[in-house]
């Protein structure tokens, strides 16, 4: 990826997976953020310079991710915003602290990113834990007691894990299994045969998309109809294309406002910009895009007229409103949102609340 730096614009770094598993994901999130910026430029930027969003593709791999980082660093970015995935971010921090380089948004959730405060990270999600204790309340919620949970065995389905096992404790409940499957080689399908024997009536599948859709297949394929439940990191189209036929009813945490809900100032702004750029619908991932845009717009306006590392990370601190969300970073307290909610796939493939 990447492209040719403007002269004299504001640049901002994107360092993620544009190839590989997290793709598709990635891209619309990327677009998400180029729909702001592009509205903000057309108004004559930030004080008549124009935001540049410059991509490279760390392949989902950490010492990619850290010569990507590196690269754009020496090249002068303000910032970076929305990496991609527990591993690639963690690996990064040397380079953000020798740099005095903020990251925006990182997508990841984890809970090493936030305990403790990395102070050049500045979150916008809610981590893992917290949408993986909304999605078996949700399953509580709707009457569903027998539970199993089945999760990656990497950092990201372990934390995960955590809070889904946090959330049925709350509601005392207790998982009926907590299993774990290789990230490499899924092989999902004795799992779920054993899962349907069981009588389950509900999965909470923590894994990146292709397992998911793995898992899902296997189970529908072994005759059960349990509810599945996953997390955020699969709110993507391609996410639901993968599932074909077994798309419907599959449920997704989601950790910003409903896309087509107009009831919300962010996304009411952000669909009015998509239809004047000709794009007819957003998916959860533009959503976060756009969010973190914003997010990084108000730094910018707020940081100065010669605008540093510096200064940007400073312009961050305090109560920042993004319409209809607000952020509150201090010294001590990077965590931004803390919002969750569930989506449920309908027959049309869209996401539903």
């Amino acid at each position: 990826m990447g492209s040719a730096f403007a002269q004299g614009a504001l640049r901002i770094g994107m360092v993620a997976g544009f190839s590989g598993p997290v793709a598709g994901i990635v891209q619309e999130s990327a677009d998400g953020a180029r729909l702001y910026f592009d509205a903000v430029n057309a108004q004559g930027g930030i004080r008549g310079q124009n935001i540049e969003l410059v991509t490279m593709d760390d392949k989902y791999d950490n010492a990619t991710a850290v010569t990507q980082a590196k690269s754009l660093a020496s090249q002068g970015v303000l910032a970076l915003m929305l990496s991609r995935g527990t591993g690639p971010t963690e690996a990064m921090l040397p380079v953000l602290k020798e740099n005095r380089l903020p990251l925006i948004a990182p997508a990841t959730g984890a809970i090493s990113l936030h305990e403790p405060v990395q102070p050049w990270v500045f979150h916008l999600r809610a981590s893992y834990q917290k949408e993986a204790e909304r999605a078996v309340k949700h399953l509580a919620g709707i009457g569903v007691k027998r539970i199993t949970i089945v999760q990656v065995n990497d950092p990201f389905g372990t934390d995960a894990g955590k809070g889904a096992i946090k959330g049925l404790d709350d509601l005392k409940l207790r998982a009926l299994s907590n299993l774990r499957f290789d990230r490499n080689k899924p092989n999902l399908a004795p799992t779920m045969q054993a899962i349907a024997k069981a009588g389950i009536e509900a999965v909470v599948l923590i894994g990146p998309g292709y397992a998911v859709v793995e898992g899902v297949k296997a189970l529908r394929a072994a005759g059960s109809t349990a509810h599945v439940a996953t997390l955020s990191n699969n709110a993507s189209a391609d996410f639901v294309k993968a599932l074909g036929e077994n798309a419907r009813g599959v449920i997704v945490t989601q950790l910003f406002p409903y896309e087509r809900s107009t009831a919300n100032l962010m996304v009411r702004e952000a669909l009015s910009l998509a239809k004047t750029a000709g794009r007819q619908e957003l998916t959860p991932s533009h959503i976060e895009g756009f969010a973190a845009a914003k997010l990084v717009v108000d730094a910018l306006r707020r940081a100065g007229k010669d605008i540093t590392r510096d200064s940007f990370a400073r312009a961050l601190d305090g109560r920042i409103d993004l319409g209809g969300l607000q952020v509150n970073y201090s010294d001590k307290d990077r965590s931004g949102l803390e919002y969750t909610d569930v989506s449920i796939v309908d027959e049309d493939g869209r996401f539903r609340r």
